[in-house]
């Protein structure tokens, strides 16, 4: 897999781009020092359509499919989205607050937004993910901590217990951890 380039405006080299609307900026003097990794599908347990892109755009259309009708109001979005082919989309630069993590903590600390950035796995809590995600994934962490002071990784059930599961508990973190050692992590 080809190495990946956080450019100085925040944007990865090698990503798609799809820019959100669903963000705002940091709060003043605040650096993301926490990855918080995240699985997602929409529909739930479906793979490859336009769901999540149109979610993180506000294009997402209720008549579409009766889930989406319960989540089209959401203006949610994440940094990052790793398709199960491995395809690599970015929504918002790592210098602003992506909404991904909602109501969280993580070492004490409140509002996880503000200090962290998002990947999103195309992935669900019923099923492996891919081995070109955990590349792709592991290759993008490598580019980030590179580029920026993260100190933590964590999963989005880690900093939301109790209300989130994801990336599940099918999400290898050996192997994922494994592959960063890999890249000299």
């Amino acid at each position: 897999m080809e190495a990946l380039h956080l450019r100085e405006d925040g944007w990865l080299d090698g990503a798609h781009s799809v820019p959100s609307p669903n963000f705002d900026h940091r709060p003043e003097g605040e650096v993301p020092t926490l990855l918080v990794i995240h699985a997602i599908s929409l529909p739930p347990d479906e793979f490859g359509g336009p769901g999540v892109e149109q979610l993180f755009t506000n294009t997402l259309r209720g008549e579409v499919h009766p889930y989406y009708a319960q989540i089209e109001h959401l203006r949610v979005s994440a940094h990052f989205f790793i398709r199960r082919d491995g395809a690599l989309m970015q929504f918002v630069s790592t210098h602003e607050r992506a909404w991904h993590a909602g109501i969280s903590c993580w070492n004490a600390r409140e509002r996880c937004n503000d200090f962290s950035v998002g990947i999103e796995l195309e992935g669900c809590d019923s099923m492996p993910f891919e081995a070109v995600q955990y590349e792709r994934l592991a290759a993008l962490t490598h580019a980030l901590q590179q580029a920026l002071p993260l100190a933590d990784i964590a999963g989005h059930s880690d900093v939301a217990p109790g209300r989130k599961t994801d990336p599940g508990p099918f999400f290898d973190w050996p192997r994922y951890r494994s592959l960063l050692a890999e890249n000299g992590d």
